[in-house]
């Protein structure tokens, strides 16, 4: 079966031929075009704008040929016109046959920029992976010296502490039994020697019975304060506990606590800092102790920090209004995750600048309070190590919370 196609179809098929045709040569010299004038501070290569011009000077050309088609006045003179331009532009172009070479090799030149833009990217990418890497190398082995200098000082002060913790026991009850006697003394020989009796009132025996105890109260209250700081030390360190076992994450949260108590203290510029703990019932959490730890104090010197800056912008009785405090909150979500939530109700983080708060070297201290890698280490040990999430809710004004969520068991993530 033969088709006929008509004379006005058959001019349309041509006219639109020529459109496309046109069209694609506007688009090749506009990507030249463009190219020169990107590159244009490395100089304009003649031979380069001569191709340019003959791919716009054979789309004008077949752009008058669509109109002369299409019947209008005077397109014919006009395309003649594109005409002569162009063997114009051509004969310029033969001028360069010498640099025909470099046409020849125009391919080759252009996958080698794509080649290069690509080992560029990756480069770029394999000096920011090696920046990562070096910063958290350093902070391992600054967190690793620090957790020995801790470990060996606590266990220095463990053993004497331990020594006189222990000998306070006898001393009490020593201290009881003589003071017993003496009362013994008081009663069964109420008439004493002047030499004793002045020497009784001399060192005031009344008042030595009554504070004698309260003195040696105090002094167990203190060791008590000291050996729970030390084990707070030893846990915190938890260099015997680098791998991965299941723990109790709410004594870790309390041996950090106990670690900052002293800035969360009142102080002569600054008033106490409440901490407010909800702890949920939760089994023991699968997890890196040591690193948890890490981040959990990075955390909650940050909000000390945030609330110690606040309380210096406030006046007293706005301090008395809106006292400074920091919640803890723990729980168990429904997919067995456990969230810790630490809040401050601090100045907040302004909106722009919370998408770069876990970005290497961030920080919105002044220079010489901040390095900006606390909270990208955190960052790093929650979703890489722990294969988490910790992420920062913010109003400004109002306060800052840091939610850290971790799976109950890791052994699900752990690659076997």
């Amino acid at each position: 079966m033969s088709h006929v196609i008509g004379a006005d179809q058959l001019a349309w098929l041509i006219a639109g031929e020529n459109l496309a045709v046109s069209c694609c040569y506007f688009i090749i010299g506009s990507v030249i075009a463009y190219g020169v004038w990107r590159n244009r501070l490395a100089g304009v290569d003649a031979l380069v704008v001569t191709v340019a011009a003959i791919f716009f000077s054979c789309s004008f050309g077949h752009g008058l040929h669509v109109v002369g088609i299409l019947g209008l006045v005077n397109s014919h003179f006009w395309q003649a016109i594109a005409d002569f331009l162009t063997v114009l532009i051509a004969l310029r172009f033969l001028s360069f046959y010498k640099s025909f070479d470099l046409l020849a090799c125009f391919s080759q030149i252009f996958a080698s920029k794509i080649e290069l833009e690509s080992k560029n990217q990756l480069l770029e990418k394999t000096m920011t992976d090696m920046k990562q890497m070096q910063m958290q190398l350093v902070q391992q082995e600054k967190m690793s010296s620090l957790g020995q200098l801790v470990a060996g000082v606590a266990h220095e002060i463990n053993n004497p502490i331990n020594f006189i913790h222990g000998n306070l026991t006898y001393v009490e009850e020593y201290t009881d039994y003589l003071l017993e006697i003496v009362q013994a003394y008081q009663v069964y020989f109420p008439v004493l020697p002047l030499q004793i009796h002045r020497l009784i009132e001399e060192v005031d025996l009344d008042f030595l019975q009554e504070d004698l105890p309260k003195v040696l109260a105090s002094m167990k209250a203190g060791s008590d304060r000291i050996r729970q700081i030390v084990l707070s030390l030893r846990n915190f360190s938890r260099l015997d506990e680098a791998e991965l076992k299941a723990v109790n994450i709410h004594e870790g949260i309390d041996n950090t606590l106990m670690i900052l108590h002293h800035r969360l203290q009142t102080k002569s510029e600054c008033a106490e800092i409440k901490v407010v703990k909800d702890y949920s019932n939760l089994p023991e959490v699968e997890c890196y102790p040591s690193s948890l730890n890490q981040v959990v104090l990075n955390i909650l010197a940050n909000a000390i920090d945030t609330l110690e800056e606040s309380i210096t912008q406030k006046s007293h009785q706005e301090i008395q209004d809106h006292l400074p405090q920091i919640t803890i909150r723990t729980s168990l979500t429904a997919d067995k995750w456990v969230e810790i939530t630490i809040k401050d109700n601090g100045v907040g983080i302004p909106e722009q600048l919370q998408t770069q708060i876990f970005d290497p070297f961030f920080t919105t201290k002044p220079v010489g309070k901040g390095t900006g890698i606390s909270m990208s280490i955190s960052h790093q040990i929650i979703v890489e190590r722990h294969h988490g999430k910790l992420t920062c809710l913010s109003t400004f004004g109002q306060g800052t919370a840091f939610v850290i969520q971790i799976p109950l068991k890791q052994n699900a993530y752990v690659l076997v």
